[in-house]
């Protein structure tokens, strides 16, 4: 082979190679703490998954690790994805609490309405407060709620006063001092945590919405499920984020992929979605013959007034943190009244 052949192959081979590397795929870890069968991940999360390897070409692989299959607790998720163990999380602000404190403004009770509005003002709540602050670390895909939460018991709860003793998870800072000020004895743990405790005594009654009872087995494990009608007692925030270096690492195409599924639009979806897989929740407890409390308007009002302190200790805490709690929590009820409209 002459020079002028050697050095027109090796051009040929180092092209080559320069656009094998454009085109080369980009495997993501996307890292949370559900069974891979539970709606959230089916409906969800493997769906904008789906849709990001599509609209890719394939050129962006999305492996999805459930159950904490990477390692760790669920309240170590927020790390992992800024160290880059995991590329996408998904993850309840509330179990690091005091990290992103003003998501917390979304978690008051009987603020929400239904989660696709609710997680819609959310997003923009994000927006204009949350990105160069709490979300600092993060790249941001998506925010939103569930569905109005309720709480599931071994013995009926109808009353505030039910709740004095009783045994109760809740899920976030803003909930817990909520069922502790009513008189609940309250009981931070993850979500998949909630079975085992029920069973063995741990705990007597948690609160989460419909839409995950079913993957835990919950209306198994109790048979009185109390519920707010056309209100809703409480919701829990939640964020899906992806690690910044990993986004900006990306070319600019890629990069415009995961923007276009990304956002409003994708909270609103999620939010509603969730809210969606609420029934077979309920249906598969009225299908075992659970008993379903559906409190009076009489009663809601008892309740809500007991929750009312809620929002002066919460500015209260936002202000010892420099932070204007005041005016965020008016922000996050006036968007939620203007996306509901």
């Amino acid at each position: 082979m002459t020079t002028a052949i050697r050095g027109l192959a090796a051009a040929a081979l180092l092209a080559g190679s320069s656009t094998l590397a454009l085109a080369q795929d980009v495997t993501l870890k996307m890292h949370q703490f559900l069974p891979a069968q539970a709606k959230v991940p089916t409906d969800i999360l493997d769906v904008w998954a789906d849709k990001i390897e599509a609209e890719s070409d394939g050129r962006i692989k999305i492996d999805r690790y459930p159950s904490m299959q990477l390692g760790g607790r669920p309240p170590e998720l927020a790390d992992q994805v800024v160290d880059g163990i995991a590329d996408i999380i998904w993850t309840v602000t509330g179990y690091t609490p005091g990290r992103f404190p003003r998501s917390e403004a979304f978690e008051m009770p009987f603020i929400m309405t239904n989660g696709e509005d609710t997680s819609r003002a959310y997003w923009q709540y994000v927006e204009n407060n949350m990105l160069d602050q709490d979300f600092a670390e993060l790249k941001m895909l998506g925010v939103w709620v569930h569905g109005p939460g309720l709480i599931h018991s071994k013995s009926p709860i109808t009353s505030v006063a039910d709740l004095n003793g009783v045994k109760l998870r809740a899920p976030t800072r803003v909930t817990n001092k909520m069922f502790t000020d009513m008189g609940a004895t309250t009981v931070g743990m993850p979500v998949p945590a909630v079975p085992e405790a029920l069973s063995k005594g741990v705990i007597d009654a948690t609160v989460i919405p419909w839409e995950v009872t079913t993957a835990l087995k919950v209306s198994e494990l109790v048979e009185n499920h109390t519920t707010w009608p056309d209100n809703a007692l409480y919701t829990t925030t939640f964020i899906f984020a992806m690690n910044k270096d990993k986004y900006e690492a990306l070319p600019d195409d890629l990069k415009a992929v995961i923007d276009a599924n990304s956002g409003e639009e994708f909270s609103a979806f999620a939010g509603k979605t969730m809210q969606a897989a609420d029934q077979q929740g309920l249906d598969f407890a009225m299908e075992r013959g659970n008993n379903i409390i559906d409190l009076s308007e009489e009663q809601i009002a008892e309740w809500k007034e007991a929750a009312a302190p809620i929002e002066a200790w919460w500015v209260e805490e936002m202000d010892k943190a420099g932070i204007d709690g005041q005016a965020l929590l008016d922000e996050a009820k006036a968007l939620i009244e203007e996306n509901s409209k």
